[in-house]
């Protein structure tokens, strides 16, 4: 789709998290009124026939368009969190990052069979954190997953979308190289 307000909204900043990253800053689109809306519009229409009854937001970013797409789908939203964040009872999916290991959880009641769940974060880079989220769900073995996201980095040595789990649409807003 590539938007052009959104890409020219679309902040980079140079070597963060540490040298070398050209990093993705979505926070100048979520101050933006008019760039929120187009964003929840765009996958609103992406998602409207899908029959999307839960949409999972993975932490942090994941939240803000995920609960506001939720609300315009008539879906529930499900938050996917770092360990220990969740006050009740959950299940766990562990995963690699490139300086270790990483978990994510999801209340136990969350997800139910008859759910279609979207899974919803702000970027696609190495797929690392979208595959767990997708394992994760797994386990509550609903009638289908998809997974969206803002921004895709086609970048060289970036196969996020190669690491997900074949069954899964994946649809993103942004596809920058």
């Amino acid at each position: 789709m590539n938007n052009k307000k959104l890409l020219e909204n679309l902040r980079n900043v140079p070597d963060f998290p540490k040298k070398g990253i050209q990093f993705k800053d979505v926070s100048t689109l979520y101050k933006d009124a008019s760039c929120l809306q187009i964003m929840i519009d765009e996958l609103y229409e992406i998602y409207r026939d899908k029959g999307i009854t839960k949409v999972v937001g993975i932490e942090s970013r994941g939240f803000v368009v995920g609960a506001a797409l939720a609300a315009r789908l008539g879906a529930g939203f499900v938050m996917c969190r770092k360990p220990g964040k969740l006050p009740w009872k959950t299940r766990r999916a562990t995963y690699q990052k490139e300086y270790g290991e990483d978990c994510i959880e999801i209340s136990e009641e969350a997800i139910e069979p008859t759910d279609r769940v979207l899974i919803h974060d702000d970027l696609l880079a190495t797929g690392g954190s979208m595959q767990a989220a997708i394992s994760l769900v797994k386990q509550f073995s609903p009638e289908k997953i998809y997974a969206g996201f803002i921004i895709e980095l086609l970048i060289e040595g970036l196969h996020g979308r190669d690491c997900l789990d074949k069954d899964v649409e994946v649809e993103t807003l942004l596809r920058i190289d």
